[in-house]
């Protein structure tokens, strides 16, 4: 698999940083790629959105992101993904001021295009 495969959109769903597995959210995931072959990401999680920037190799996707939060302070983390294939990535993260005894989980499907359009 290389970087370019990982280009596209995908759904997801995932769990927050606290003790709990439970499913908190779901959204989108953004990935494309700029000049140097650098991960470009943007989360949409209903209106909140996140950015980010990361590398691939071995089927390992790290992505650095941050995000400005309600109190209007900027938040960053981490985002760890297993590419299990081109289409599915399973994932956690942490975020820099979360509690440090939890990660947060994250898992990722492709969205087809070709289902928007029929």
């Amino acid at each position: 698999m290389t970087v370019q495969d990982l280009v596209g959109s995908y759904s997801i769903q995932g769990s927050n940083q606290e003790e709990t597995d439970y499913i908190s959210y779901h959204g989108f995931l953004t990935l494309s790629l700029d000049q140097n072959n650098r991960i470009i990401a943007q989360w949409i999680i209903g209106d909140h959105k996140q950015n980010g920037t990361g590398f691939f190799k071995d089927d390992i996707l790290v992505i650095n992101f941050q995000y400005e939060g309600e109190d209007q302070k900027v938040y960053k983390g981490t985002a760890v993904y297993r590419c299990l294939t081109q289409d599915i990535l399973d994932g956690f993260w942490s975020e820099k001021h979360g509690d440090p005894l939890y990660l947060g989980s994250e898992y990722c499907v492709r969205i087809n295009t070709s289902e928007f359009l029929n």
